[in-house]
């Protein structure tokens, strides 16, 4: 049998303990979408819906998702439309149940993506691998060399040639296509040398050097009357 309630004070506190209990019929919901953003977990969801130019709706845990269109992608959207009925893997950015505001990101994942692949294509590059790019960018203390569109590597200013250079802009220039040598991949930057080409091929060219084989003098003697022999004077 419940307790009788004799007072305003008693009510009051029971109407208070009421709502400190009810839950609305959406409240897992939004506690979940709030793990998913402190848990920074990867989530899929549909587009359902192009409702302005700002971005798309998707909906998560029943609730009503926005995608900003900065967050599609690592590029700039120019139709939304493309991605109506699209499935994507997003992160929770932003929740705001007063507001009833649920912000989600592909760019985020995406980004994450591309830094896992970047990663995993440093790793591979080992010490003495020759590469070819384009000079990106110069600087003074150096010259940055485009790999592909995930990769630059840094050829410092005294990696770029065998002569001492005050500037790299003095021996490249942007847009120039180079070929460089992979010195280290250290703190995921990758570290390359012009020099060390130049340093190989002088190597191999003192190494044919030192294997000629110079004839003796009696056999170049030899030789000589052998040829002497077959001319007719």
């Amino acid at each position: 049998m419940s307790e009788e309630i004799t007072t305003m004070e008693e009510l009051s506190d029971a109407i208070d303990s009421s709502f400190e209990t009810f839950r609305d019929e959406d409240m897992e919901s939004w506690d979940k979408c709030k793990d998913y953003m402190e848990n920074k977990t990867v989530v899929t969801v549909t587009v359902d819906s192009v409702p302005a130019k700002g971005g798309v709706v998707a909906a998560l845990e029943g609730l009503r998702g926005f995608i900003p269109a900065s967050h599609l992608s690592l590029k700039h959207v120019d139709d939304l439309n493309e991605y109506l009925g699209k499935e994507l893997n997003v992160n929770v950015i932003e929740v705001d149940e007063a507001n009833r505001r649920l912000i989600l990101s592909a760019r985020s994942v995406l980004k994450e993506q591309a830094e896992e692949e970047k990663a995993a294509k440093l790793n591979s590059l080992t010490p003495g691998t020759i590469l070819e790019g384009t000079v990106d960018t110069i600087k003074p203390y150096g010259a940055f060399i485009k790999i592909d569109d995930d990769i630059t590597g840094l050829v410092h200013v005294s990696q770029i040639s065998r002569k001492r250079i005050a500037n790299p802009a003095a021996v490249l220039k942007k847009g120039d296509k180079v070929k460089a040598k992979v010195l280290n991949t250290n703190d995921g930057k990758l570290s390359l040398s012009i020099k060390a080409l130049e340093d190989d091929k002088e190597a191999k060219r003192e190494e044919e050097i030192k294997n000629v084989k110079i004839p003796a003098s009696e056999s170049l003697v030899q030789n000589l009357g052998e040829l002497l022999k077959n001319i007719k004077l």
